[in-house]
């Protein structure tokens, strides 16, 4: 073999694998991006439409982009009864019982302390696919996950000395706890579906559709009632959350699950507080202190510690 054609075939070897990676880098950042300014857009959520109303909102439009995006690109949306169930799963956990703890734990702590918890997500989710699937991860992503977990409580240091640990505020606590035990239990279901064979865009509206309903019956049976906010402020933030918040930001999410891991998606959970405290320094003064910046530290090289893992 001459010396060009051994060039050529090293390059057609490395030539998927550098594309993949771009794909995940390019995901892990649209993510971040998407994930790190709902924290803000939320916060134009709260106030006159009842948490569980928008909530409903958000996913019913986002399951409706979802199918239309299926349609265009003809894919097939019917799912099995083993890729409904499992999309049920998935609307259940992730759409219904994770959004809604969290919307509400933000109405009792700060945003800070549930970043903060919610930055475990990768840790969580380590343990519960080590219990379900019996998965056993490599040293380095725990260790990668811890990191993620201590740069983001640096990160919100002085928020989270200055929290006022009262009854509401351990119970948004605990909320958001359960909050992220079921996104991961969510991951499951996710992983079940992907080995059903579900296409991910017409898996993930149907589970956003699920999710949507089962929050309308919440909000119905609990005598929730139905308004909608037509200022500006809460249609771009419905907007925001629904078409970049979900629909694009969860394709990317379960994409770069399927190649990475779950665990490695789970991580953006920590990418996203530090992008979500520059929002905050840009509209509502937030500053950087020391802590702040060797938090970012940390939870970047948990980043790169996790990429460097093998997948589980």
């Amino acid at each position: 073999m001459s010396a060009e054609e051994s060039v050529r075939e090293q390059k057609m070897v490395r030539s998927p694998a550098a594309s993949t990676t771009a794909m995940d880098l390019t995901a892990i950042v649209v993510c971040t991006l998407a994930w790190g300014t709902t924290w803000f857009a939320i916060t134009l959520q709260l106030g006159v439409v009842d948490p569980v109303v928008s909530l409903t909102y958000r996913f019913a439009l986002s399951a409706a982009l979802l199918f239309a995006w299926s349609a265009f690109r003809r894919e097939r949306i019917a799912l099995t009864r083993a890729q409904h169930i499992a999309a049920f799963g998935l609307g259940f956990f992730t759409f219904g019982v994770n959004y809604t703890l969290v919307y509400w734990a933000e109405q009792w702590v700060t945003s800070a302390v549930v970043a903060v918890l919610f930055a475990s997500m990768a840790f969580v989710n380590l343990a519960v696919f080590r219990l379900v699937f019996g998965q056993r991860a490599p040293v380095l992503a725990w260790a990668a996950s811890g990191l993620g977990v201590i740069g983001v409580a640096l990160l919100s240091w002085t928020e989270v000395v200055g929290a006022q640990l009262d009854q509401r505020a351990i119970l948004g606590i605990v909320l958001t706890l359960v909050g992220v035990l079921g996104a991961a239990i969510g991951n499951v279901f996710a992983r079940n579906g992907e080995v059903a064979g579900a296409a991910v865009a017409p898996y993930t509206g149907w589970a956003m559709g699920y999710g949507a309903l089962l929050l309308a019956l919440f909000a119905t049976a609990t005598g929730k009632t139905w308004t909608f906010e037509p200022t500006f402020g809460y249609v771009a933030s419905l907007i925001h959350l629904s078409l970049n918040g979900s629909v694009i930001a969860f394709l990317l999410y379960y994409g770069l699950a399927r190649r990475r891991g779950y665990t490695t998606a789970s991580y953006i959970s920590a990418l996203a507080p530090p992008l979500a405290m520059l929002v905050s320094s840009l509209f509502e003064a937030k500053t950087w202190g020391p802590f702040a910046l060797a938090g970012v530290a940390l939870v970047l090289a948990g980043q790169y510690l996790l990429l460097r893992a093998k997948r589980t």
